[in-house]
């Protein structure tokens, strides 16, 4: 798939997910590198948190350079989970950015879920 395609499904899902009624919503992105994982309030329009592999946290454990990027984005999505419960948010839309819900966009996910965050 191309970017000029990516964009086009990105913008549909955009458009649906604006008629949900939670009013926090979790948006991933991934690079070829890194898993960024971002809370934006909708009714105010900013993040209110964030969490990355690139953070001082979590690069600089040990384990996070022998393990493979789903291990990673896993570990990532444990530490935003615990974020969110230190705010109290506890159910979210999840905004999967035009990625396929597969490999560490699904893993982001389960781990937010066993965490106890509903979407």
């Amino acid at each position: 798939m191309d970017r000029k395609n990516w964009i086009k499904k990105k913008t549909r899902m955009k458009n649906k997910l604006r008629k949900s009624n939670n009013s926090h919503r979790l948006i991933v992105f991934r690079s070829n590198k890194h898993i960024y994982g971002q809370v934006l309030d909708v009714e105010k329009g900013a993040i209110v948190l964030s969490s990355s592999s690139n953070d001082n946290d979590i690069s600089k454990d040990k384990n996070i350079e022998k393990s493979n990027k789903v291990e990673v984005s896993k570990i990532v999505a444990k530490a935003l989970s615990k974020k969110m419960k230190t705010k109290k948010i506890t159910s979210i839309t999840f905004d999967r950015n035009g990625y396929i819900y597969h490999g560490r966009v699904k893993a982001f996910a389960e781990e937010l879920r066993e965490n106890g965050i509903k979407f």
